[in-house]
């Protein structure tokens, strides 16, 4: 018997999983997917992760995978451009952007050097219960043969479309339409650290990435998303060169490294994140639009808060863990609903003519405009930015 099953071995479950075997707790990981596959998903982890990573001995290996720090921003939008970077956090300036196979890859072998018990491809199918109704652990299928593991706690950490989530029926606490699509794909000899570029109806980014490719996203209204499909390289290509023709210049005559990638399932919502014998991490409860690229800085964040949460609850009295699990829920809640908010703004895709004026200050101070980087990176919220000299500016 485990202390506890954590299902899903990416950015949310996998540390998740490092954390509690390193509090001393035995911890059973279960993923889908073969070990070292790769995902849909944006790269960046901004300086909080950055941090949480150096925190738990794991940036050097980040490093070691020849990621390029990200030390320095462009964020251009209608006659606006600013440039500089993050105040940062516990010491961290710069952000990163792994390949997911890569990132993936170092968190489950921390959590495997913790003493985690890590098995792949393996599917859960279902959840055991005690008598009250109580989760106590999983059932599967590993190579067309059924299992069953108990603990008297599971994690779901199995993504949007989660698994856990859904049998234990866990409701949307918060839900809000669809806003973007998205498409992005890699290429080589294009200079960037990371540009981010804005207009009306469209977003697009740059990112540096491993072994020197540079990955640049487009993103789209949902509402084009029927259209956007049916010739998808070329929407892509055309909303690059409307939004950032210096960027389409570097991409002229130059074909990507790999396939174009995309989605119009961007879901916005948070879900229940605990009940009896159960809990749910990363985007398992709580998704927003990646135009933000948050997803991987909250997942390493809800992994820190969960296990903070659990210590000396697990394998003790039920009652006390449900009221651990319930306090970790509502600091998620409030730790995540502003970068939330925000992320929906941005995911709008309207610029807003007060934003533009406050944009306008900014850009004349280098202060301020660190500031700014660290509102993008998550580490201070608007209010932050209203200092008396902004105010002076305005």
């Amino acid at each position: 018997m485990f202390d506890a099953i954590v299902v899903g071995a990416r950015c949310a479950g996998a540390p998740t999983a490092m954390l509690l075997a390193r509090a001393g707790h035995r911890v059973l990981l279960l993923d889908k997917t073969p070990s070292g596959s790769d995902t849909l998903s944006t790269h960046l982890i901004h300086q909080p992760g950055v941090a949480a990573l150096a925190r738990w001995g794991l940036l050097d290996a980040v490093r070691a995978s020849g990621c390029p720090p990200l030390d320095q921003v462009v964020y251009e939008v209608a006659d606006i451009r600013l440039e500089g970077c993050a105040r940062g956090v516990e010491g961290q300036r710069a952000a990163f952007a792994p390949r997911r196979h890569l990132l993936d890859a170092v968190l489950v072998e921390a959590a495997a050097a913790a003493g985690v018990d890590v098995r792949d491809r393996c599917r859960v199918t279902g959840l055991l219960r005690d008598g009250s109704g109580r989760v106590v652990g999983v059932e599967g299928k590993h190579d067309g043969r059924t299992f069953t593991e108990r603990a008297p706690l599971v994690i779901g950490a199995d993504g949007m479309r989660s698994t856990v989530a859904h049998l234990v029926q866990a409701p949307h606490t918060v839900e809000d339409p669809r806003l973007t699509c998205a498409y992005y794909t890699y290429w080589t000899d294009v200079p960037a650290t990371l540009e981010l570029h804005e207009s009306t109806g469209s977003w697009v980014a740059a990112v540096a990435t491993n072994d020197t490719a540079t990955l640049v996203l487009a993103y789209f209204p949902q509402s084009r998303f029927a259209e956007v499909r049916t010739d998808a390289h070329r929407a892509y290509r055309r909303q690059i060169r409307a939004t950032a023709p210096g960027l389409y210049e570097h991409l002229a005559g130059k074909e990507p490294a790999e396939r174009l990638y995309g989605t119009g399932d961007q879901q916005n919502f948070f879900r229940r994140a605990t009940g009896p014998g159960w809990a749910l991490v990363g985007d398992a409860g709580h998704h927003k639009d990646s135009i933000t690229a948050r997803g991987i800085s909250d997942a390493f964040l809800q992994a820190d808060s969960l296990v903070t949460h659990l210590a000396g609850r697990l394998g003790g009295d039920p009652g006390h863990l449900d009221a651990a699990l319930a306090k970790f829920e509502k600091e998620r809640d409030e730790a995540l609903g502003p970068g939330y908010e925000s992320t929906l703004g941005v995911a709008r895709l309207t610029p807003h003519e007060q934003r533009l004026s406050l944009l306008r200050a900014v850009q004349t101070d280098a202060e301020l405009t660190a500031i700014y980087f660290d509102m993008v990176a998550g580490i201070q919220t608007a209010e932050a930015l209203y200092t008396p000299k902004l105010l002076a500016l305005l």
